[in-house]
Formats: structure tokens, sequence, C-alpha cells
């Protein structure tokens, strides 16, 4: 009679078990779960689990089904060739009538906790952030006009100004961005505009326009100079002159003209940087009383020369000259014809004279960031098709070449999707880093309608944001490291969360700004304003504060809180420059006040009315981001998962 009651225990124990490893089964056929064999595998040491994710399903939606991924055209042929190393390696997808959860949601209760930490963000707590913001700046703002002002830069922790190293001329990362013209309250004035304070924008402007002259033995880099201070005299210009006023009343007395007027002083000083250049790309640096220096190098970054076009055009189609449009664009011609033919990709250094590529590395970060950005800007300013087809262009080569991971961000098998450096004539990874200026990324595929992917890629970013409280200048994802360890209060994944909530309007991106936030108040606040940190990991500081983060950093910052702001009206139209400068998209910009209308050339569009800009290469138009996601995470928790995983958060 005793043995009765055991064997009806081991009959339970074992249904139990057997119920489990059925519960389990059918999971496993359900979403397809297992260790991802994607192109991080044979690099870093991964460990595997859930948050590494295998959805048996069709592999990615509109691009998909228009042409084949990036994985079928580029990796397969380079591995047929026995170019590069087996790091891409995806398994077949399911067949297309398997059934998936809907985009945006969560699918398994164990990732709950990021929809409780992310799908809700307070109105009250809406304000407080944005009074924060407002009090980050003025308290930089502040400190720099009582401790710095008239010289460039603010020294947060002495409480004292910088100006140009001139013991040290090689010094550039000081020189090439200090020219003794008190660049960080131009580079704020159009913040002050954002942030609604008129009587101290117009009393800056006063002190601009009374103090500051470019008629200095300072030797500068063309690309900072034009970005910081020529987009900002620019911006400033046509926000005094926009009879609408949308921020208040930003006319200082008796204006006339005076911001133009400086814009185009500097702008003259700067040309000197397009003679002498037997490819029409500029020289690097500029003395802005004497022109290019002797000792000037001949290699220039893709950026830094082409990536002058938007102020250059402004500034040609404010004052009726073509001259600086036709050096700016020129550059930009000179470079497209260098590109590969074999990838369609650019190098990041160039010599000038002979049109020979010194750096062959092409990424999204350093040296190319902002020539991509302003092929895209400059057609949404100026209507110039030649614009978007070198911009669209550029964009298919970097999902060609550049893009790892699998092919849809919101759904299937693999690793996320991750834009990597790489040689530009065949395609071949060079380095296992990305750099913290490639978070604008995200920002700019907002921008031309490249919502689902933009929102991956700076999930990423946000990830290496937590586990630091900052972004590495650069960062080895095959190591899960830093590689270069400071942090110099940059804006770019700001802006990508500003731009990325203005698109989604999803709480999550809040959150991101909050924690970037305080990472900041926490981190990076000393005496008298926020200083550069110099390590990530031991938050050591070096006595900087660029003039970007009043400019771009709290800019972006207060904006992503201020829901009411003037830009965020119905039917205001702007864009921000390199710089985070604001400018109109005005029918004004699409015309050529140089060309009559008899002279223009036969066959040449009316580029003046309403763009219609629909790129081919776009997942998905901002328009059509279902109002459902609104308030599940943007992306699913899984894959926030595998991404803190990847980034050794977990």
């Amino acid at each position: 009679g005793g043995s009765s009651p055991r064997m009806q225990w081991r009959s339970i124990v074992l249904g139990l078990l057997l119920l489990r490893l059925g519960l389990h089964l059918t999971l496993w056929l359900l979403f397809g779960f297992g260790p991802s064999l994607g192109f991080y595998q044979n690099l870093m040491p991964f460990r595997l689990g859930l948050s590494v994710v295998r959805q048996a399903e069709a592999p990615a939606q509109a691009r998909a089904a228009k042409k084949p991924s990036w994985f079928d055209q580029t990796w397969v042929k380079r591995q047929r060739a026995g170019s590069e190393p087996l790091v891409c390696k995806r398994r077949p997808p399911a067949p297309s009538g398997s059934s998936r959860p809907g985009p945006g949601y969560n699918f398994l209760d164990s990732f709950g906790e990021y929809s409780r930490k992310y799908s809700a963000f307070p109105e009250s707590q809406r304000r407080r952030m944005k009074e924060a913001a407002l009090r980050m700046f003025y308290f930089g703002y502040e400190n720099y006009m009582e401790h710095a002002f008239p010289q460039d830069e603010l020294n947060p922790i002495d409480c004292q100004g910088r100006g140009p190293d001139r013991d040290n001329p090689s010094n550039i990362n000081i020189n090439d961005v200090l020219g003794n013209y008190s660049l960080t309250l131009i580079d704020a004035l159009d913040t002050l505009v954002v942030l609604g304070n008129a009587s101290e924008f117009k009393r800056a402007v006063k002190l601009v326009t009374s103090t500051v002259s470019f008629n200095k033995d300072s030797t500068v880099q063309v690309f900072e100079a034009t970005i910081r201070i020529l987009g900002s005299l620019l911006s400033a210009h046509m926000i005094i002159m926009d009879p609408a006023q949308p921020f208040g009343n930003m006319i200082p007395d008796g204006y006339d003209d005076e911001l133009l007027h400086l814009a185009r002083d500097l702008a003259v000083r700067l040309l000197p940087a397009f003679e002498n250049t037997k490819t029409g790309i500029p020289h690097p640096r500029v003395n802005l009383k004497k022109g290019v220096p002797s000792t000037c190098i001949n290699e220039t970054c893709t950026a830094g020369a082409g990536s002058l076009l938007v102020e250059f055009g402004i500034l040609s189609r404010l004052i009726g000259d073509s001259t600086f449009e036709w050096v700016a664009r020129q550059a930009v011609r000179a470079l497209w014809k260098l590109r590969s033919d074999e990838t369609g990709l650019l190098g990041n250094v160039v010599n000038i004279q002979t049109g020979q590529w010194v750096g062959k590395q092409s990424g999204l970060g350093a040296g190319m960031d902002s020539f991509y950005e302003y092929l895209l800007k400059s057609y949404i300013l100026f209507g110039e098709s030649e614009d978007l087809e070198m911009f669209n262009a550029a964009y298919e080569s970097i999902q060609n070449h550049l893009r790892r991971g699998r092919e849809a961000c919101n759904e299937g098998e693999g690793d996320p999707p991750l834009y990597v450096n790489v040689n530009m004539f065949n395609g071949q990874l060079m380095n296992t880093w990305i750099d913290s200026l490639q978070a604008f990324f995200p920002g700019l595929q907002v921008l031309t309608g490249d919502v689902e992917d933009a929102i991956c890629l700076h999930a990423f970013y946000y990830a290496i944001w937590k586990r630091y409280g900052a972004l590495p200048e650069r960062y080895n994802w095959q190591l899960q490291a830093p590689d270069v360890m400071f942090y110099p209060l940059r804006p770019e994944l700001v802006e990508s969360t500003y731009l990325l909530y203005q698109a989604t309007k999803n709480p999550f991106y809040l959150h991101v700004g909050m924690d970037i936030l305080q990472s900041l108040e926490k981190y990076t606040k000393v005496r008298c304003g926020y200083a550069t940190l110099h390590h990530v990991i031991d938050k050591s500081k070096e006595d900087r504060m660029e003039s970007f983060f009043l400019s771009e950093t709290c800019k972006y910052l207060y904006l992503l809180f201020d829901e009411d702001n003037p830009l965020h009206r119905s039917g205001s139209k702007y864009i921000f420059t390199t710089e985070g400068h604001i400018l109109p998209v005005d029918k004004l910009f699409r015309e050529k006040p140089w060309e009559d209308v008899s002279s223009k050339e036969e066959g040449t569009v009316d580029n003046s009315g309403v763009l219609d800009h629909k790129p081919a290469n776009s997942s998905i138009n901002c328009s059509r981001v279902p109002s459902e996601r609104r308030y599940a995470l943007p992306l699913k928790g899984v894959y926030m998962q595998q991404i803190d995983q990847m980034v050794g958060l977990l």
C-alpha cells in the first residue's frame, strides 16, 4: 500500500515536466528563439540566450519585397571572392506565411520591464525636464558671459576665458575652432531665440555687431568657421527679418543687416581656401587676414570640404552673389567624382591637389558625417535635383556596404543593424570601432523617412550611453569597450533623440532625453559650467566647454521637452544646420537672384514649389508610423535586451 502514492507522485512530477517541455517547445516553434548567427559571432565573446533573437519569418517588409537585401547583394558576393572573414552569417528566412506579432509591441512578458520603464512620461515630469534644460543652458551661458566673454570659450573649472593658442600654432584642436571672435556667444544666438528670450537675444546681437571683427590674425578651419560662426550669423539674421516673428519680437532696435554684413565679411575671408587647388576641393585652413598659410597641408577630410553648401548657398541667395554657392558646390562635385566605381563610397581624407585618397576608410562618423547630411539638407533648402540624386546614391551605397545585422530593425532574426567602417574600394571591414559622431545618423534617417532603421541605430547608441553615462569618442563593438575615452559634451545622440521623438511622439525618447540630461548634470557640471569628460569610465574632467554645448546639446534637450515651441507649430518649416542653427525652409531659397528668368538653362525644372521627396530606399515614411505604436516601445523589448547585452549592460 506504501508504494501507490509514491508512484502517483512520480507520475505528477513527470507530467509537469512534460507539460513544461511542451510549453517551451511551443514557444520555440511560435517565436523561433535560438542563438544568433549574426556578424558579431566570430568577433566578440557573446553571451547567447533569449536576448539574442531569432524570429522565424520572412525578412523585411517593404525593402525586402523591392530588392535583394544587403546580405544577398554584397555579402554572398564577397564570400565567393574570399575577400572577407565569415562575419555576416544569416539563417535563411522562414516561409512567407509564418505568423508574427505586430510591429512595436512586446511579445513576451519577460521583457515587460522595458515597457514599464519607458511607456509613459507624465506631463508634470515633462515640464520639470523642460525647466531643467533651461537651467542647464543658462548656467553655461551666464558663466560664459560673466567669466569668458569676449573670449571664444569658457574654461568652466577655472572660471576663465579661453582664446586661440598663440604660443602653439600646431595646437589645431584649439586653433581650428577658436578664432578670437567671441565664438560661444555667436554660436548661442539662435538658442536664445528658441528659448524665447527676446531681450537677451537683442542684447547679444548688439554685442556681436559692436564688438566682433573678423580682421584677425587667426588661422581657423574653414569648416568650423562656416558651421559655427557663418551659420549662426545667417540664422540670427533670418530670424530678425522674418515678418511673422513666430518666437516673439526678436528685432533689435535700428537693426540694419549688420549680421548679414558680418557673415559676408567672414565668407570673403574664407574664399582664399578655394584658390590654388587643382581639384576645386578647398584647403582645410585659412588665415582670416592673410589667406592660406604657406605651411598649410594639401590634405582635407571629406566632411570638412564637402559640408559648406548649406551656409554658402544661403549667403549667396540672400545677397544675390553666386560666388559662395558656386565654390561650395564645385567642392561637392569634385569629391563626388572621386567616389569608388566599385562601391560608390568615398574615403575620409583626400589630397586636394592630386585627388588621391589618403584615408581610404568609409564610415558615417568623423571626417564623413556631415557630407551626407548636407547633400539632403541642400536639396530640401534649394530644391536642386542634383543634390537629391547624390544623396540617394550615397544612401544606397551606405546600405549596401556599411550596414551589418538583420534586414529589418524591429522584426526577424539575427543581430541588430550597425554601420561599420569599411575600405571604400572593396567594402571590407577596416576596424571594429564606431565613433560618437555617427550617433547623428538616426536623425538624418528620420529626415529621409527611414524611421524604422533610425530606431535601431539610436537604441544602440543609447545603450552605450546607459553603460557609461556618456558616449565615448570611439567605442569598440568587438571588445565591448571604449577605444577613445573622452566625451566633449557632444550633441549628436540628443539630436537624434529629439528628431525621433518628433517623428514618433513615443514617450521612450523623453525618457532617453531625461537620462542624458541627468547624466550631464551628475558627471559634467562644475563650478562655472559644464566640462568635457576626459575619461567616461572614471569620469575625470578637462577644463573645456565647447561652444556646441550651448548651440546644440542644450537646444535639442530643451526642444525635446517643449511641446509648444514655435518651431513645432503646424505649418512652421525649419531645418537644422550641422551645428544646430535653425534655417527656414522658404521659397525664397529656391530662387537664384543672379539668374533672370530668360537666362535659365533650357530644360531646367522649376523647383520652387513643394518638394516631392520620396527616396526609393526608405522602409517607412514619417507620416505613416502607426499611431497605436505611440505608447508601445519603438523597439520590441526582446531586441532592447539584445542590444543592452551587446554593450555589456546585462
